[in-house]
């Protein structure tokens, strides 16, 4: 009896070792990835674009822009490095269409720049232009360096709906940059929402929408909603509002 007990236990050790051996190297190959990551060479500065990225405006021309209204050529002033919103001519949106990406842009409130609440230096950024309702999805641009409005509609909200973490904003007449990582809603071919859109940005290196899920576009007035599309155009909006215009200096997008 006392042998067959000792029998066993060797048995039940070398099958309790080879499950042990099996689960070892198991882990091994769970551990083991094939491929590497494709190279990007970083700009030389925060503001240059990486080697991957798609290049919006250098300061040079309007090339890669449309007027939002009649797609005809985009008439913003290009001087001094810049574009500046030409009021006069409306909104310009890209020529390119994107779907999830990384942006960087950057954007200069006048040093003279006038007005009070959402009549100071208002612009915003359309993550995704479209040609119904309120316009797609907007990052508000506004001076909000003492300069107060409603919280949900200053410089880093996703404008009516999302507030932003932190008012970072510099004094006019000095550069700052959004960073934004953009997931576009997905819908099913009968146009269900399968999954809304989220965003994150950073406005001059500060957190303010992280990972942000959005209930829908973003109107004025009423509420959002969604509606069907696919990869859509980065729109810059010319906001009627009486105050200096602002200017933009350089713009790059990575497609995700």
């Amino acid at each position: 009896m006392k042998s067959l007990l000792i029998v066993a236990g060797i048995l039940s050790l070398s099958i309790m070792t080879q499950a042990q051996e099996k689960n070892d190297e198991a882990g091994r190959n769970r551990d083991l990835f094939t491929g590497t990551p494709r190279v990007v060479t970083p700009g030389a500065s925060f503001s240059d674009a990486p080697s991957d990225a798609i290049v919006l405006f250098d300061g040079r021309n309007l090339d890669q822009w449309v007027n939002t209204k009649d797609s005809t050529a985009a008439k913003w002033v290009v001087a001094d490095n810049c574009m500046t919103v030409n009021k006069a001519t409306g909104d310009i949106q890209t020529r390119s269409l994107f779907t999830d990406y990384q942006l960087h842009i950057e954007y200069r409130i006048p040093a003279d720049i006038t007005g009070s609440g959402q009549a100071r230096g208002n612009s915003g950024i359309f993550l995704a232009a479209l040609p119904w309702g309120a316009g797609g999805y907007e990052l508000q641009v506004l001076d909000n360096y003492k300069n107060t409005t409603y919280v949900n509609g200053q410089v880093g909200s996703m404008y009516k709906q999302a507030v932003p973490l932190a008012n970072v904003c510099r004094k006019p007449g000095e550069w700052q940059t959004y960073d934004v990582v953009w997931t576009s809603p997905k819908f099913s071919a009968d146009g269900l929402l399968l999954s809304p859109a989220r965003v994150t940005v950073f406005h001059n290196g500060v957190l303010v929408q992280n990972n942000t899920t959005l209930l829908g576009d973003t109107p004025y007035i009423g509420y959002p909603s969604y509606r069907r599309h696919g990869p859509a155009p980065i729109k810059l909006q010319a906001h009627g509002d009486k105050s200096e215009p602002i200017s933009y200096p350089h713009i790059w997008v990575r497609p995700l």
